[in-house]
C-alpha cells in the first residue's frame, strides 16, 4: 500500500486537499437536499452535482494512492460520474432561473449517458475478477476511457454555454433587486466554472496527448499529476463554496423563501 513507501510531505498535503474537497462538497450536497429556502428542485440538483463531483474525486484519490491495484476487486466502484456534471449543473441552473418550469419526459434524454456510465460501472464491477482487471480505460469506451474524456470536456463546455444563455436572456428582462442580486451570483457561478474548468481541461488534453502521441506518461511525473489533481479539485472546492454560501447567507442574499 502507499503508506509503506517512501513519500514527501507534499505528496501528504495534496492528499489531505484532496480529501477535504471530498468531505466539504459531499457534507455540503448532503444539506442541500435538506435546504428549506430556494427551489426544492434546483436543490436536489446541486445537491446531486455536489456529491457526484466529490465521490469522483474520491476515485482520483484512490487511483493516485493505487487501491486499486492493491485491491482489484473494488475496481470501478461506481463512484466515477463525470458524464452527470453537465446536466446536473444545467438543470441547477435552469430551475433557478425559472423555477416555475416542469420536468418533461423529452428532459430524460439530458441523463442518458450518466445513467448509461453508472450502470457500466455496476456491470464491470460484477465481473468476476479475472475478467474485470483486464479492462482499462480503453480509447474508445464512451464511459471509461477517451472517447468519454472528450464527451466529458465537450458536454461541460456545452452545457455551460446554455446555462449562460438563460442567465442572460433573465438579466436582458426586468426583475427585481433581489432577482437580479440572484441572477449576478449564477453568473459568477458560470464564469468561475469556465475558467477553472478550462485550466482543467489544459490538464486532461495535455497529459492525453504526450502520451497517445508522444508516448510520456505525465501520470508518471509527480508535479505535474499533483497539478492535474489539484486542477480538478479545484471545481470541488469552487463548487462547495458557493454551496456554502448558498446554505448559510442565501436568505440574506438571494431572500430566499420556503416553497414547500
Amino acid at each position: 500500500m502507499f503508506w509503506n513507501e517512501p513519500h514527501t510531505i507534499l505528496f501528504y498535503v495534496l492528499l489531505l486537499a484532496l480529501v477535504s474537497g471530498v468531505v466539504s462538497s459531499i457534507a455540503i450536497g448532503g444539506l442541500f437536499f435538506l435546504k428549506r429556502t430556494g427551489v426544492k428542485r434546483a436543490n436536489l440538483f446541486f445537491g446531486c452535482l455536489l456529491i457526484s463531483i466529490g465521490f469522483t474525486l474520491f476515485h482520483n484519490i484512490l487511483y493516485i494512492i493505487g487501491f486499486y491495484d492493491d485491491y482489484p476487486e473494488f475496481k470501478f466502484f461506481p463512484i466515477y460520474f463525470t458524464l452527470a456534471f453537465p446536466s446536473l449543473l444545467f438543470y441547477y441552473v435552469k430551475l433557478t432561473v425559472y423555477p416555475a418550469y416542469r420536468l418533461q419526459l423529452s428532459d430524460i434524454k439530458h441523463f442518458l449517458l450518466p445513467a448509461a456510465q453508472w450502470l457500466f460501472f455496476w456491470l464491470v464491477f460484477f465481473r468476476p475478477l479475472e475478467l474485470k482487471i483486464n479492462i482499462d480505460r480503453d480509447f474508445y469506451n464512451p464511459f471509461y476511457g477517451g472517447l468519454e474524456q472528450a464527451i466529458y470536456l465537450s458536454s461541460f463546455f456545452a452545457y455551460l454555454y446554455f446555462s449562460y444563455r438563460y442567465v442572460y436572456h433573465k438579466r436582458t428582462s426586468r426583475m427585481g433587486i433581489k432577482e437580479g442580486r440572484k441572477i449576478w451570483y449564477l453568473t459568477k457561478l458560470l464564469k468561475g466554472l469556465f475558467v477553472l474548468f478550462g485550466i482543467h481541461t489544459v490538464f486532461v488534453l495535455t497529459d492525453f496527448f504526450c502520451y497517445q502521441v508522444l508516448d510520456i506518461n505525465l501520470r508518471s511525473v509527480k508535479i505535474y499529476a499533483g497539478m492535474g489533481a489539484m486542477s480538478f479539485a479545484a471545481l470541488v472546492y469552487f463548487l462547495s463554496f458557493y454551496g456554502f454560501q448558498l446554505l448559510f447567507w442565501g436568505r440574506k442574499v438571494f431572500g430566499d423563501k420556503r416553497d414547500w
